[in-house]
């Protein structure tokens, strides 16, 4: 089975998440921190391919702090026949921003990012890979004051 039908069956069991931020050397974000939260999932139905919706809320710390921060996001994955296509929704729906297209890895081994997503300055990319308990989405952000690290951690029920 292809890492994206396995993906597009993982999709709708996922329940939770937990993530890392990393800021490298290069960053001038000093962001670097531990999350995790529940993950509610939507879907949609169309004719040409369907979506499915990650609510995702939950707790983020800054990396030698205790307060917690809460965060609150919407993820759309777009199905398609030959990719996956990722969206950040923190706008609403008619807004969302696309993050990238997730393809076959040439090593079998999972999704990769089709091409990097330009944003201003700055370069997004991402390795998905599935595991016994869900999958992983590995995301690696550089520009000129960027140089980020963030791997989220996706758990089914």
């Amino acid at each position: 089975m292809t890492s994206i039908i396995r993906v597009r069956a993982l999709l709708p069991t996922i329940t939770r998440l937990k993530f890392s931020s990393r800021s490298g050397t290069a960053s001038q974000c000093d962001w670097s921190g531990e999350g995790s939260g529940s993950v509610t999932v939507s879907e949609d139905n169309q004719a040409r391919c369907s979506h499915v919706r990650f609510h995702e809320e939950g707790h983020f710390a800054l990396a030698g702090q205790s307060q917690e921060l809460a965060f609150r996001n919407v993820y759309r994955w777009e199905l398609e026949e030959d990719r996956l296509r990722l969206f950040h929704e923190r706008r609403g729906r008619e807004a969302a921003v696309w993050l990238f297209d997730l393809v076959e890895a040439q090593d079998g081994n999972g999704l990769v990012a089709a091409e990097a997503h330009l944003c201003g300055e700055d370069r997004y990319t991402a390795r998905l890979e599935i595991n016994a308990d869900g999958f992983t989405l590995d995301w690696r952000i550089q520009g000129p004051r960027k140089d980020e690290s963030i791997a989220y951690h996706y758990f089914v029920s």
